[in-house]
């Protein structure tokens, strides 16, 4: 099963589940108290020390007060991180219906969740999770029919739940899986195999992995590590990413070096196999350098030489999809903005084009049952059309409706595949597709109390500042007026070609049924439109992404859906900045912020971790032109002495991809410059990373949030009893 994902990593994602209609139950309400939220002058803030620190920019120097705070191993910082999490959970206890959030979010979180099965053999392995589970669990049964047993179970790994399952990949003849668990939120994983027959583990383990698949080839795999880091190993710059090929059944140490580059440090080398395992596929990407695309290598029949099929880096992409005998289907946006599928011979070295550039965005594709199944994007939402392997359109999918479809995965030998679709009123469903008969029928509904009949969702195009329209989903209860009263909640991301696709969140039902309006922001950076609508969003132009945010917010108060009193702003990681950068730019536009595991000081991100990875995106202080750029937006050094929003700042101790010093000097610096009344505090969540590690954690800081806006909105929320 090969698949191809144009988008990569810094993405927050919405949580999706499954659900199916079922008629509401009238219940007593319980009422709360009104109570008048505490205002920043009477809290207590710890005293953050200041040092004299300074860095010169291309001729401008740059005060850096709180640079200690970047330091994760000090006692000195350990302190000010129990001291602010006091001050933040006092606030947040005092608030009368915050349990009253967690008990909602736990009620209509608790049902059965699956993934879509994947097959091995006569095997269908699949994930589900019983309701309020932390992780997860892995099972498989033979046949769609067969009784399913137990393969993995991650709550098991840890005490509080906190190990995740980050890999399972199972070898072509489907006897061993290499196992990846990472720990505590951490984005480091290690590698274990399994024995299927007997679902034991081997005596193999594999460390300091990242950024890595797990490519089989017979009875071993390639995958991807970086040397043990020197320093703090969540915080220190992961460099000299090698590829190695392990043998199952033995050591770590007796692995062989496959591939690195001394002279090239900060780029990524990641290696995938076809389905027949007759060639290795070596990718090479090095946005440190500013290059948004990649080099790749292919290895035939184990010759143990890699051949160039890209030899150089520049800003266009190119993905392996699979094979077709000698010859590679690759996917890429070179000469195509919105990107198509072409063929590679791997003994001529000849490219042919076999499915053009179309208007709409070609955002996956897979090969399954000797078919190639093409997902395009339409004004943000899904379609699907199958064609055979020289380009032939053979037919559209029809989809349920207007949202969100992905999977389509398999092997070539499969007579029928399994995708998901859902919508922000559509919980996601599984749907088996009859690639013979070219029918799909639902393969497994949701059982979730939740009826898409009382709420609705519109699209919406927005002028941005420069009148470019930007598209939106709104989504609320039906019967909602357009009286500007209503608390609305506004998301962005805006980068790294991450398209915010429409999908169900169970998440967002409390906050809908408490009159909430929730607005998802398609802005540019993103990857709605294809390259063209990316490029918009990066570099010298990231300020269309504050502009598309910001008029976005003043779409929603023109058209009455809500105030400058009402409204609320939330986004995570690249989200995070943006959200940071705005209320510096229009705190009067905003009630409250919620800004999570946020990029915060653009001129030192490329420091930490694999932050040199963003350059691509955001462009370096180390050149002139963009340092000008950066520390014109970025979050920390452009700060006033102003009246904010109420915000709260969240983040989590193993966030090793965002490293939590972004949020620590952040907060500091908002703490010293709020000259309002409003709350500026900070959440450091313990044993999570960069998205919540379980699903308790998920739902606490989900409920903090929604607590916190309504608090600050001073609306009194209903809950039945």
């Amino acid at each position: 099963m090969k698949r191809l994902f144009l988008t990569l990593a810094m993405l927050s994602t919405i949580f999706a589940a499954y659900s199916q209609q079922k008629k509401p139950i009238a219940k007593k309400t319980k009422k709360t108290p009104v109570t008048t939220p505490v205002s920043s002058d009477k809290l207590q803030y710890p005293k953050t020390q200041k040092i004299e620190h300074t860095d010169t920019y291309h001729g401008t120097t740059v005060a850096d007060p709180y640079r200690w705070l970047e330091n994760d191993t000090a006692k000195a910082v350990k302190d000010w991180v129990t001291a602010e999490n006091k001050v933040t959970f006092s606030y947040l206890d005092k608030i009368p219906y915050r349990k009253d959030f967690q008990k909602a979010i736990e009620k209509v979180y608790n049902y059965p969740k699956y993934s879509a099965p994947f097959r091995k053999g006569e095997w269908f392995y699949f994930y589900k999770n019983d309701g309020l589970q932390n992780q997860s669990v892995l099972y498989r049964q033979q046949g769609l029919t067969g009784v399913p047993e137990m393969v993995i179970d991650p709550n098991k790994l840890s005490p509080d739940g906190t190990t995740r399952l980050s890999a399972f990949s199972l070898s072509k003849d489907g006897n061993y899986a290499g196992i990846g668990l990472s720990k505590g939120g951490s984005d480091w994983q290690e590698y274990y195999v399994m024995d299927t027959k007997t679902k034991q583990n081997l005596s193999d383990k594999l460390e300091w992995v990242k950024v890595s698949g797990m490519a089989w080839q017979g009875n071993g795999f390639y995958y991807s590590r970086y040397p043990k880091p020197e320093g703090s190993e969540l915080a220190a710059k992961n460099e000299n990413h090698q590829v190695w090929f392990h043998q199952v059944g033995t050591a770590q140490s007796a692995d062989k070096l496959v591939f690195e580059d001394k002279n090239n440090l900060q780029r990524f080398h990641t290696v995938q196999t076809t389905e027949d395992e007759k060639f290795v596929i070596l990718t090479i990407s090095d946005r440190s350098k500013g290059l948004d695309g990649n080099a790749v290598y292919y290895m035939d029949d184990f010759k143990g030489r890699f051949e160039p099929m890209i030899q150089e880096i520049t800003n266009n992409s190119y993905g392996v999809i699979d094979n077709d005998g000698k010859e590679l289907i690759v996917l890429t946006n070179d000469g195509a903005p919105n990107y198509k599928i072409v063929r590679f011979n791997t003994e001529t070295s000849a490219w042919k084009t076999i499915i053009t550039e179309k208007s709409a965005v070609l955002t996956n594709a897979t090969i399954a049952g000797g078919k190639l199944f093409v997902s395009y994007l339409q004004d943000v939402t899904s379609h699907v059309y199958v064609y055979d392997l020289m380009g032939n359109l053979e037919n559209e999918i029809q989809l349920p409706g207007p949202g969100t479809a992905s999977g389509f995965g398999g092997d070539k030998d499969d007579t029928f595949v399994f995708y998901t679709f859902t919508s922000f009123t559509y919980p996601p469903t599984i749907y088996k597709y009859d690639i013979a008969t070219k029918k799909s029928e639902v393969f497994r509904k949701p059982e979730i109390q939740f009826n898409p009949e009382d709420y609705e969702t519109k699209q919406v195009f927005y002028p941005s500042k420069d009148n470019t329209k930007i598209p939106m989903f709104i989504t609320y209860k039906k019967g909602m007026k357009l009286d500007g009263n209503n608390v609305t909640l506004l998301y962005g991301y805006g980068g790294f070609n991450v398209t915010l696709n429409p999908s169900f969140s169970p998440f967002l039902i409390p906050f809908l049924d408490q009159g909430g309006v929730y607005a998802q922001a398609n802005l540019r950076g993103g990857g709605e439109y294809g390259e063209k609508w990316h490029e918009q969003g990066m570099k010298l132009k990231k300020q269309n992404v504050f502009d598309d945010f910001i008029s976005a917010g003043e779409y929603l108060i023109s058209e009455k859906y809500t105030s400058k009193e009402k409204l609320a702003i939330r986004g995570g990681s690249n989200g995070g900045l943006l959200v940071g950068a705005v209320i510096n730019q229009r705190p009067d536009l905003f009630k409250v912020a919620i800004p999570q595991v946020g990029v915060m000081d653009m001129l030192r991100f490329h420091k930490f971790t694999i932050g040199w990875n963003w350059i691509a995106d955001y462009g370096s202080a180390d050149n002139a032109e963009e340092f000008k750029v950066l520390y014109g937006y970025s979050p920390i050094h452009n700060i006033k002495e102003a009246a904010y929003p109420a915000t709260l700042i969240t983040t989590a101790d193993h966030d090793d991809r965002v490293v939590p010093a972004h949020s620590f000097k952040y907060a500091a610096t908002l703490q010293e410059k709020q000259k309002g009344t409003a709350p500026v505090l900070i959440r450091v969540d313990v044993n999570s990373g960069h998205g919540a590690s379980n699903t308790q954690k998920n739902i606490e800081t989900t409920a903090d949030i929604y607590s916190f806006i309504f608090y600050n909105m001073n609306v009194k929320p209903v809950f039945p009893q």
